[in-house]
């Protein structure tokens, strides 16, 4: 058994191309083509598959981009406020501790705000937390394969 994607909701149609923009830009993601529901007007919708670890590997991980005229409002700020029931975070790693580096020299220089790290947490991780442009929580952390002793 796998994961076979996550999928976020966005707020409309410019979010959704400026979602589609930070993790195609920052992480490498492809960006399969725009969907638009013919039975839910207004449902657009990209798939997103985010590179293989390695040269090995099977291909990455999916993130689902949507987005309905008919979503709640929300608060956008309270994302950024702490800890709540459902989605908690999305985590990707980037390979060794240098990737995770640079990379996050790369979003601190894009204006990406990073809440922490990178550090080595105390379960064993490398890893920095970032926000995208919808304030949803994505960690950034070094592939555990690539480095003994860590999970």
């Amino acid at each position: 058994m796998r994961l076979e994607h996550l999928a976020v909701w966005t707020r409309d149609a410019d979010s959704l191309e400026r979602l589609r923009a930070f993790y195609v830009t920052h992480f490498g993601a492809v960006a399969g083509p725009r969907y638009a529901s013919a039975r839910r007007p207004g449902f657009l919708s990209y798939f997103l598959r985010f590179p293989a670890p390695g040269p090995d590997d099977a291909p990455g991980a999916r993130l689902e981009l949507m987005t309905a005229p008919d979503l709640a409002a929300v608060d956008l700020a309270a994302p950024a406020r702490g800890e709540s029931i459902g989605y908690a975070h999305l985590a990707l790693a980037v390979g060794d501790r240098a990737a995770v580096d640079a990379l996050v020299a790369r979003l601190r220089a894009a204006g990406v705000p990073v809440l922490s790290g990178p550090r080595e947490t105390g379960d064993g991780y490398y890893e920095a937390a970032v926000r995208d442009p919808d304030g949803n929580l994505v960690e950034v952390m070094a592939d555990p394969r690539a480095a003994p002793g860590v999970r």
